[in-house]
């Protein structure tokens, strides 16, 4: 399988540098083919500017999205980007390694999604009719891939509990998993996490490590969150509203937008 590992985390001596390897040693044992993208090390670009479309004239508007899907049919986006894109195309998995800043992801991942994920490569595709609204939320170029993150964070895993003062983990990473990584077309795994970063002793290191590389060994044999596919009945379209007639079992909020792994498949 081929894999790419993208992180996000300015320090070596980290518990993210230290569980990056954990993941690069255990794919490698499987034999698998590996790219990562470290991006403070590659000193990565994070904002998206009138910079990354060259070929932009000076008295038109920098409009993002017309001018990622311009540059993108045209091959003129800059050479990192058009580096990264190929990366995401050539991976059958992504995993996307970062600790959790502020509820969410760090500036610089945020700037790799911005700046990569173009009009008219990753959202923007796709024909939009009456039963059809664009290739998204289950289609897209990287449908039949699968994605999953690895994050870790400081506090501690009550903290996100679903009475947790922070909020569930899983609510707090949907705009990730749902909004960018599904939104494409990714099969999204649940993610890896690792609590209370700063405190972890060896062997609180050594039980994250012991449980990350089980995760990475069964990267293949995961089953999915099960997202809703938007353009399979689910959703009445162009509103874009789940039908008042599917039954969500109890669920509110982020969770009315999964199924069950047995509607997910069918």
């Amino acid at each position: 399988m081929r894999i790419l590992v993208v992180l996000a985390h300015p320090e070596r001596k980290s518990l993210n540098a230290a569980l990056s390897q954990v993941i690069l040693d255990e794919l490698h044992v499987q034999g698998h083919e590996v790219r990562i993208s470290d991006l403070y090390a590659m000193g990565w670009k994070a904002q998206i500017d009138r910079d990354d479309f060259p070929e932009l004239p000076d008295d038109q508007p920098l409009r993002i999205p017309s001018a990622s899907r311009d540059a993108y049919h045209t091959a003129s986006l800059t050479d990192d980007v058009a580096s990264e894109q190929e990366k995401l195309l050539w991976a059958d998995t992504v995993i996307i390694q970062f600790p959790l800043w502020w509820f969410t992801m760090p500036a610089i991942l945020k700037g790799w999604v911005d700046r990569v994920f173009s009009c008219g490569f990753a959202y923007g595709v796709g024909e939009h009719n009456d039963k059809h609204w664009g290739d998204r939320y289950g289609e897209g170029v990287f449908a039949g891939k699968r994605a999953m993150l690895v994050v870790t964070t400081g506090g501690w895993e009550q903290h996100y509990s679903a009475r947790g003062i922070n909020g569930p983990m899983e609510d707090l990473l949907f705009p990730i998993n749902h909004g960018i990584l599904f939104y494409a077309g990714f099969e999204v795994l649940p993610p890896f996490v690792a609590y209370r970063a700063d405190n972890l002793d060896k062997a609180g290191f050594q039980t994250a490590a012991d449980n990350l590389r089980e995760r990475v060994r069964s990267l293949a044999l995961t089953d999915p969150i099960p997202y809703r596919y938007q353009n399979r009945g689910d959703y009445e379209i162009p509103t874009m509203v789940l039908r008042q007639d599917i039954e969500c079992e109890g669920r509110e909020g982020f969770r009315i937008h999964q199924a069950s792994s047995l509607q997910q498949s069918s």
